[in-house]
């Protein structure tokens, strides 16, 4: 298997090569070569499978043997979701007779980019180990740096990723050899909990930069970098945000195991059909059900449910891919929000809502999809190889259309397309709120996070208009103790409500009191960071200094 940008960039490269990657040249992200089918028998051999055994059999379609024996990715596999807290990995729990929640927070960082980030980390480190190896003597070994920035606070972070994906980063690349990592945050304007989870990892590797200015300081700070092609070169910069592909590719097997998982807890399987819906932002959680789905895993329309900041619900109600509603009046930065639930908006334009992880403006796994959408569309009975080439040239001239006037309208036949697969939902934070209090008092009494109360209310929203033998699998993508303050605003007139016993893990007890590693930068300057990472990426230096 081979992979390939999205924008037309000719070089084909193998798995390993797609990984170190990240981000094509071109500005595409990377795809493979073909969408494998499942094996004729996989229903019946794969029902029993664990979630390692999924991973290796669905990681396999997409990996060469000669890139990675089986016997190495069991291994890789079974290192990785080690450290999950569930046995199942990602559990399904049932909340009523129609309704799931396929629970991925069980890793290291409560978050759902656990699953994907602590495969990602030990791939890198797999890859690394395997090209120093077969260097000769006084060759330089190869290392890779990892650089992102996060406001902890609003959710945001570069590259258009929450701050609970950079935590997750961290927690996957801790203590592996040849891999340095670098995160910035603004200083004093992180949250106590956040900024703990962040900089209480004291891994050699591990480097927590405080920023004296802002967060789009910090953003600015790390753009700045990947666009420095020589500093960019002498420290082989790397992005573990979800564009990498490794990361959709994990995300797929939960998915499958779900399937497995909900036809053993129903009487009549063979009746039933699937539908997922999937609280996005950045659309790489849902694009991995979309390639589950053309490998033949049998569901039905897939969910995409958004929040306030809704390029996502507005492409599937128009076809117009854009970063800023021109519907709708321009919003008024720090000013209240309207009665909808659109809240007040930072300088960038990102509305600021209770799911904090889905507050951005522009969907960079949607890409992806697009290009399919695209190929699907390209001039039927010409050669496969001029459609691919045809669906990328397109793929390139909408993304210059979106950088340079910040949106593109599809055809209406792109979008019918993309109606085929999908439907969108739009979900308010009083929705959220009330969607929160609704399952703790129902039957189940369960407690969601706001960004799993934005699946369960789009799903809630659709659902009469299911065929009766549907059943909803939401995908629960953090732990509700991680947004304390939204749960706990939507139960406080809960008597039987209580946060320290009902949501609080013991693994967040005593958490401000641990040890920190952190560098201090005392100025929003590039030169600065550069500094930084000059001196801490190599093995020897001093920690808690200030630059």
């Amino acid at each position: 298997m081979r992979y390939f940008s999205t924008r037309g960039e000719d070089q084909l490269l193998s798995f390993e090569e797609t990984v170190l990657a990240g981000l094509a040249p071109d500005g595409g992200l990377y795809i493979p070569e073909r969408v494998p089918s499942l094996p004729a028998n996989w229903q019946c051999a794969w029902k029993d499978y664990s979630f390692v055994d999924l991973s290796v059999e669905i990681l396999s379609l997409y990996i060469s043997p000669d890139e990675i024996s089986r016997a190495e990715l069991r291994g890789l596999v079974e290192k990785s979701y080690s450290t999950f807290r569930h046995p199942s990995v990602t559990p399904l729990k049932k909340l009523d007779e129609k309704t799931y929640v396929l629970e991925l927070f069980h890793g290291p960082t409560f978050a759902f980019k656990d699953v994907a980030l602590q495969l990602l980390g030990n791939l890198f480190e797999f890859f690394l180990k395997r090209r120093n190896a077969r260097k000769g003597p006084g060759e330089k070994p190869e290392k890779l740096t990892v650089v992102g920035a996060t406001s902890g606070d609003t959710g945001r972070c570069a590259l258009s990723e929450s701050s609970k994906h950079l935590r997750a980063a961290i927690y996957g690349l801790r203590n592996k050899a040849n891999i340095s990592i670098f995160i910035l945050h603004p200083k004093g304007r992180v949250s106590p909990i956040q900024e703990a989870q962040m900089t209480t990892v004291t891994d050699a590797n591990v480097h927590n930069l405080a920023v004296q200015g802002t967060f789009d300081d910090c953003q600015d700070i790390v753009k700045t970098l990947f666009n420095d092609r020589e500093f960019n070169a002498t420290h082989r910069l790397g992005a573990v945000n979800s564009i990498n592909w490794a990361r959709i590719l994990a995300q797929t097997v939960y998915y499958f195991l779900s399937y497995f998982q909900l036809r053993r807890q129903v009487s009549n399987p063979d009746e039933i059909e699937i539908q997922y819906v999937v609280p996005t932002g950045n659309f790489g959680d849902i694009l991995a059900g979309y390639y589950a789905k053309r490998m033949g895993l049998p569901m039905g329309r897939l969910g995409v449910a958004t929040n306030a900041n809704d390029i996502l619900a507005r492409f599937w109600k128009s076809g117009a891919y854009e970063k800023v509603d021109s519907s709708a009046p321009a919003p008024t930065p720090g000013a209240a929000g309207a009665s909808d639930g659109r809240q007040a908006t930072d300088a960038s334009g990102v509305r600021e809502t209770l799911s904090p992880a889905m507050d951005i403006l522009v969907s960079s796994n949607f890409e992806r999809l697009l290009w399919y959408l695209a190929f699907e569309g390209a001039a039927q009975g010409t050669d496969a190889v001029e459609r691919r080439k045809a669906a990328s040239a397109t793929i390139a001239d909408w993304m210059g259309k979106v950088k340079s006037d910040g949106r593109v309208q599809v055809p209406i036949s792109v979008l019918e397309l993309a109606r085929r697969d999908f439907f969108a939902e739009r979900v308010s934070d009083d929705e959220t709120l009330d969607t929160i209090k609704y399952y703790f008092k129902s039957e189940a009494h369960y407690i969601a996070d706001p960004h799993t109360a934005v699946g369960l209310c789009a799903a809630r929203r659709v659902a009469p208009q299911n065929p009766p033998q549907t059943r909803q699998i939401v995908l629960s993508t953090a732990h509700p103790a991680k947004f304390s303050e939204a749960v706990t605003r939507a139960l406080q007139g809960s008597p039987s409500f209580d946060f320290q016993r009902d949501v609080l893990p013991p693994e967040f007890k005593g958490l401000l009191e641990r040890e920190r590693r952190v560098i201090n930068v005392e100025a929003p300057q590039v030169d600065l960071v550069k500094q930084v990472i000059e001196r801490f990426a190599e093995p020897a230096g001093e920690v808690g200094a200030s630059v």
